[in-house]
């Protein structure tokens, strides 16, 4: 049993995961030729997922987010919408992950007349018939967007949702001139609500921007946070020996990081993987945990994520197991939910793969 086989049979928890960011390239091709929709650059599935990569890997958000021009196009119809979640959850299915959160931003989904219940209802039901075939937890985050001054009635969707399916609210976008405390009102909302909050915050912008998401929006999970070196001070060997105010604090309250491997490398967020501060914080027991952020563009999976830093840092399976134990503990469900997960499928899953590679002979390793 190889490393890889190994990692994608062990049950992993995603929690930062947009679903405009992972369409199955044959399905974008099929429902631009349902709605007529003329701009993709190929009509073949391999070549359309590899200008994806490509156009994503230029170390610069903006000219990342370029591609989400093609998915939202063609992501206008309930049917379509609906689509793409359910085939969502039957992709996390075969990549061993029990619970995902995904997120999308409803605004952008309203070009062809659909109204945001439309939009977040589609969705929610493919969630769910995903859910029932695949055996697969979710929950989605309705994302906000920073440069767009609608982010309350996003917030009031995303509470009018929550006993549909709706586990939190998100802000999302180009960090850079678009700062948190713009959206106050929206994460006020969401307070009084004693509703859940993850900020995209530290990744194309320094480390004010996620102590603005913590103390000025009240964030309950941080994504990214990349930028949260700047308040490190770290050794030759990259172990942490010191840090300042904010990452004591984050530490401290065991405030989850939402740590996106392969993105960071291609927005640029961080120059090279080896430069990423994921295993230092690891290390230094901040509560981190990996994710994908955009299958599609970044080309991954949560395997690959665990696959990639288990090559990088000589990750165990006890490693991987406590990662996702840090990322159930984060989720967005109910404390008695969360637990279920952890005691009855994440760790007897872990104790399961542990026996059979002790009866493996080292030829099958």
């Amino acid at each position: 049993m190889n490393t890889e086989e190994i990692i994608r049979r062990a049950p992993k928890v995603l929690l930062h995961d947009h679903l405009d960011g992972g369409l199955r390239p044959a399905t974008i091709i099929d429902l631009a030729k349902e709605i007529g929709y003329k701009k993709l650059p190929t009509e073949d599935p391999k070549e359309l997922a590899e200008w994806f990569h490509r156009g994503a890997n230029k170390g610069n958000l903006v000219e990342y987010l370029q591609g989400f021009e093609h998915t939202v196009a063609v992501m206008q119809t309930k049917e379509a919408l609906e689509r793409i979640a359910y085939e969502m959850m039957e992709d996390m299915k075969k990549d061993g992950v029990c619970y995902v959160e995904t997120r999308f931003a409803p605004v952008l989904h309203l070009e062809n007349g659909l109204h945001y219940d439309d939009v977040i209802t589609s969705v929610l039901k493919g969630l769910e018939r995903g859910k029932k075939d695949f055996g697969v937890g979710y929950g989605l985050i309705l994302c906000a967007l920073r440069n767009m001054t609608n982010s309350l009635e996003i917030a009031e969707l995303a509470v009018n949702y929550r006993t549909r399916g709706v586990v939190g609210f998100d802000l999302a976008g180009e960090e850079g001139g678009y700062p948190p405390k713009k959206h106050i009102e929206a994460f006020q909302f969401i307070q009084r609500e004693n509703f859940n909050i993850t900020i995209h915050a530290g990744e194309a912008f320094g480390k004010e921007s996620i102590w603005q998401a913590i103390q000025w929006c009240g964030a309950h999970r941080i994504g990214h946070a990349t930028r949260l070196t700047e308040d490190m001070v770290l050794n030759e060997n990259r172990e942490i020996t010191a840090l300042g105010d904010l990452a004591q604090y984050i530490l401290d309250q065991r405030l989850p990081l939402e740590i996106c491997l392969l993105s960071n490398v291609h927005t640029g967020a961080v120059d090279k993987l080896e430069n990423h501060p994921f295993y230092p914080m690891f290390k230094g027991k901040f509560r981190v945990f990996l994710n994908t952020d955009d299958r599609l563009m970044s080309n991954t999976t949560l395997t690959k994520e665990y696959l990639t830093a288990s090559k990088m840092w000589h990750l165990t399976l006890d490693d991987i197991e406590k990662l996702n134990i840090n990322a159930m503990k984060s989720a967005f469900i109910h404390y008695n939910e969360r637990l279920d997960y952890i005691y009855n499928v994440i760790k007897p899953g872990y104790e399961k793969l542990r026996t059979e590679l002790l009866t493996l002979k080292p030829t099958e390793l």
